[in-house]
C-alpha cells in the first residue's frame, strides 16, 4: 500500500516541497520591507540585506490597489 511516507520519497514531492519553502521565504522577506524602512534604512541596505532585486524591493513599498 502506497503511505505518505512513501510519497513524501517521491522527486515530486521534494521538488514541490522545496518551491513552497522557497515562496513562503520571498513572502516573509517582502512583509519585512515595509518594517525596515521604519528603522531608515534604504531601499538599497534592504536589498542587499534580504538578498533581493532592488527592484523587487521598490515594488513591495508601492501601495497595493
Amino acid at each position: 500500500m502506497f503511505e505518505l511516507n512513501d510519497l513524501r520519497q517521491t522527486r515530486f514531492f521534494q521538488d514541490v516541497f522545496e518551491e513552497g519553502k522557497k515562496e513562503g521565504k520571498q513572502k516573509a522577506k517582502l512583509e519585512a520591507i515595509p518594517h525596515l524602512l521604519t528603522f531608515g534604512l534604504s531601499i538599497e541596505q534592504i536589498a542587499q540585506g534580504l538578498g533581493l532585486d532592488k527592484q523587487l524591493v521598490r515594488q513591495a513599498t508601492q501601495p497595493k490597489s
